[in-house]
Order: C-alpha cells, then sequence, then structure tokens
C-alpha cells in the first residue's frame, strides 16, 4: 500500500482519522507517544500531497472525456490508419513505401490535418480518441484542434482538417481490406463533408441528425429527410467560449452543456446515453471555459500597437468590444447583414424551423432556454487571440487579418503555402491566384485551394476597415498581436 492508501481510499478517507491515530497510539508507552504522532502528521501529509496530484479539475476531467471517451462508434482501426498509404497517388505513394513507420505516420497526419497531443510521448492524434484495442473515433478537437506555428493548440481551430479526402481515402482502404463501412464512407456519398480543407459542412450536419429525432431525441426513421443548402463553416476557436453568452456566428443559442452534445445523435445514441453523458459534457463545458488563447511569440512594436489600440478602439470596439488587463468588455452584437455584408449563406441555411425544433428539444431544455428563432445577422466575434485563429470571417475566406483591414485586396483564390503563421500580414502563409489552376485536377488537390467564386465562400462584406487611414490600419495589425 501506497503511503496515500495508508490513510485513504480512491474515494476518500477509509476511517477517521482519529481512529488511526488512536491505533498508532494505543499499544507504545507514552513517552513513544510524541515520535509515532510526528511520524503520523508526516504520513497524512504526504499522503495528502500524494491525494491532490490525482484530485483532477472538472476542466481536466472535460479534457480527458473529450480525449479518452469514444461517445460515438469507431470510425476505423488501426490496420485501416496504417494502410491508408496504399490508395495515396503517386509520387506520394512511393515515398511512403520507403518510410519508416514513423514518418509515415507524420506524412499521413501532414495529409489530413492531424496532430499530435501537446505533452504525449505515445503518438496519438489529438483529432482521435484511440482504444485500447486500436480503434480510432473522431473526437470535438477534430474541428477544435490545429495548430499554431507548427505548435498542436487544443482549442485552436483546426484550419488543415481534410475531412473529406480522409473519409474518402479511408473507404478506398477498408474496400481494399474487405472491411465494413463505417457511417462517414457512406453518408459522405450522399452528403457533402466539406470543400476546402480546414472547412466542414457542420452545420448541415447537425439538421441531418436533428431531422430523424423527436423532441425527446427518440429516433424517427419514417421522416422525409429535410431540404439543406450544403455550406462550408470555419471553426472558431474554443478560447471565446467563457466571454459569450450565446453560441453560433448568428448566437441563436444559449450556453450550455447540452448544446455541446448534437454531434452525438447517430443511430446508436439514444436518449439514456445524452442523460447518461450529460454531467460529463458539465465537465466538458468547464474545459472549454478555462481555455484562454496562446500569447503572441513574435516580436511586437508596443509604441505602435498602442497607438493601433487607440485607432481600433475607435472603429472596432463597438462590435468587437475592449481589452485589457481588466478583461475589458465584450457587447456580443448582433450586426445585420445589410451592415456588416459578408456571404450570407450561413444566414440563410439555418431556417426558422431548425431553430425551433432545437429550441424545442431536449438541447433547448423543451423550450426553457432563450433561442433567437430569426436573426438578421452574424454576431462581431471577440478577438482574444485573433492573431492564432486564421483563415478569418465565418466562412474562413480570408486569410490573413491584413487582408481584413485591406478588403480591396483578398485573393480571389488561396492556397496555404506553410505551417507557420505569415508575421507581416498575420496569418496564414499562403499562395494567392486568380482561380484554381488546371494543375489541380484531382478533388484532392482542389480541396487544397479557397475558392472565394464558390457558393457560400464569398470574402466580400466587412468593410469597416476602410474608415482607417493606411498608418492606422498598420498599427491596428500591430495591436491585434497583443490580444
Amino acid at each position: 500500500m501506497t503511503l496515500a492508501g495508508l490513510f485513504f481510499s480512491a474515494s476518500g478517507p477509509s476511517m477517521p482519522v482519529a481512529s488511526r491515530l488512536r491505533d498508532l497510539t494505543t499499544s507504545v508507552c507514552p513517552l513513544a507517544m510524541i515520535g509515532h504522532i510526528r511520524v503520523f502528521v508526516f504520513v497524512l501529509l504526504i499522503s495528502l500531497l500524494a491525494r491532490g496530484a490525482y484530485c483532477e479539475t472538472a476542466a481536466q476531467r472535460g479534457y480527458r472525456h473529450l480525449t479518452e471517451r469514444a461517445y460515438l462508434p469507431a470510425d476505423f482501426d488501426q490496420e485501416t490508419f496504417d494502410q491508408l498509404w496504399q490508395v495515396w497517388p503517386e509520387p506520394l505513394r512511393q515515398q511512403a513505401a520507403k518510410a519508416t513507420p514513423r514518418s509515415r505516420r507524420d506524412m499521413a497526419f501532414k495529409r489530413y490535418g492531424l496532430t499530435y497531443r501537446p505533452g504525449d510521448t505515445t503518438g496519438r492524434p489529438l483529432q482521435y480518441v484511440v482504444s485500447a484495442s486500436g480503434e480510432w473515433t473522431m473526437n470535438c478537437f477534430a474541428c477544435h484542434g490545429g495548430q499554431v506555428n507548427a505548435h498542436s493548440v487544443p482549442g485552436a481551430p483546426n484550419s488543415a482538417y481534410a475531412l473529406q479526402t480522409l473519409t474518402s481515402d479511408v473507404r478506398a482502404t477498408k474496400l481494399r481490406l474487405g472491411k465494413p463501412l463505417a457511417r462517414m464512407e457512406v453518408g459522405s456519398l450522399f452528403m457533402p463533408l466539406g470543400s476546402t480543407n480546414g472547412t466542414t459542412n457542420a452545420v448541415m450536419f447537425g439538421v441531418a441528425l436533428m431531422a430523424f429525432r423527436d423532441p425527446e431525441l427518440n429516433i424517427m426513421r419514417r421522416r422525409i429527410p429535410p431540404p439543406m443548402i450544403h455550406h462550408d463553416m470555419d471553426a472558431p476557436p474554443w478560447w471565446h467560449f467563457h466571454r459569450k453568452k450565446n453560441l453560433y456566428i448568428d448566437g441563436f443559442a444559449q450556453k450550455g452543456s447540452r448544446p455541446l452534445m448534437q454531434f452525438m445523435l447517430v443511430e446508436q445514441n439514444g436518449p439514456e446515453k445524452f442523460a447518461e453523458w450529460e454531467r460529463e459534457f458539465q465537465d466538458v463545458f468547464a474545459y472549454l471555459e478555462s481555455l484562454r488563447p496562446p500569447p503572441y511569440d513574435g516580436l511586437i512594436d508596443r509604441a505602435l500597437a498602442e497607438n493601433g489600440r487607440i485607432a481600433f478602439e475607435r472603429v472596432c470596439s463597438e462590435c468587437h468590444g475592449t481589452y485589457g488587463l481588466d478583461g475589458g468588455e465584450y457587447p456580443e452584437r448582433m450586426v445585420s447583414l445589410a451592415e456588416v455584408g459578408t456571404d450570407p449563406v450561413r444566414l440563410r441555411a439555418l431556417n426558422r424551423e431548425h431553430r425551433r425544433a432545437y429550441h424545442e428539444s431536449w438541447f433547448g431544455k423543451f423550450g426553457e432556454t432563450d433561442v433567437v428563432l430569426e436573426p438578421d445577422g452574424y454576431v462581431a466575434p471577440p478577438l482574444d487571440g485573433v492573431w492564432a485563429s486564421a483563415p478569418y470571417l465565418h466562412n474562413g475566406s480570408v486569410p490573413t487579418l491584413w487582408h481584413i483591414l485591406n478588403p480591396a485586396r483578398r485573393p480571389v483564390v488561396w492556397r496555404r503555402s506553410g505551417t507557420q503563421l505569415d508575421p507581416d500580414r498575420v496569418g496564414l502563409q499562403v499562395e494567392e491566384l486568380t482561380k484554381v489552376p488546371r494543375s489541380a485536377k484531382s478533388s484532392v488537390d482542389r480541396r487544397a485551394y479557397f475558392d472565394t467564386s464558390r457558393f457560400g465562400k464569398s470574402a466580400a462584406g466587412h468593410l469597416f476597415a476602410d474608415e482607417l487611414s493606411r498608418d492606422d490600419k498598420l498599427a491596428v495589425l500591430e495591436y491585434l498581436k497583443t490580444l
């Protein structure tokens, strides 16, 4: 038994401390009692320290739930993942054939936008739960666990996640190995997962999943699938969560632990599972509340940044809030579509009936929570850590903050050209083009390009920076590094 175990069981004190002290002292002479008491106090102190080292906070439990608990059926097994390279195009497949197993794994992580867990030496991905038997199950970090300057950061948007490519490769590999297809490989034949790496059709995933449930979350098989407007969305950084009262870019749903569980609505999860897991998602809620952005890790011109703060508070703070040592104030302001002028598809894709179905369901506590049934625009997000959350706008159409501040210079088509952030323009390193090149013949190649001329992908709007002078724009860009 450990020193901690001498006085405490896993669930608490194994017996009153006074009883332990009495047991230690009744069989010894009075002169020896002082020595035994000293030993007892020392051992008790050690046991308390040991016990504290293993006592998780709610936030720590939340992270563990997300990374260790499979709330969905497995997507694929270890053999399938290890064999994915066999369906890659040449010359990539030949390079993988000559690589070591670890290098081949690194190649797979790069191809699909996966990252290793920070502080974990086992080689497990942040974006998937990997069981002891080798089953891989997607978790929330698939979209909300990305890289900042090539470092894996839980809570950062995963701007490299290639869900459609991964799913297509998994399907081809499973067919090659004679393994049964799972929900993603079958579902993606009927519903697009994402037309550009780093963005997903997440809003319509939610609509499709809710369409076959009643308010109590019982499965209703004979319903007709609802009309859906497929479009891509950029995942927001989770470190904004603590500032908000409502969720999503249109701010329609009140924040809570239940909304975090929507994407668990697969056939295998009935109402009893949601009731069973709600306590765990209260821990997940605590984890999200605890997240804060990483500090900018480059050089900052503090005098220029101070000038930028003044310009920012004059032009930008009415919608995006103020920042400082006191935390500032975030207004969580809804900006009408007519005023902001950004792509309208997301706002129109989720209609009143979609929102009402959510409101009247278990997720909305059967009508008890506040829901905005007819928002008229998008909520201006807080800008904490904005330098680390590229690309920008709700659909991820703008690659850098410089392009946000210079709307007329936004590229029609862009492609990531490196994993490090651009220190001058503050955002993704990109190649700018006027159209997708003809050399991008495969769908995998085309998903590497963000084409703002496509449906739902417009980079128009948010022209407020035109009120700033050229010098003010440079100063605001510097100031945004400090947030």
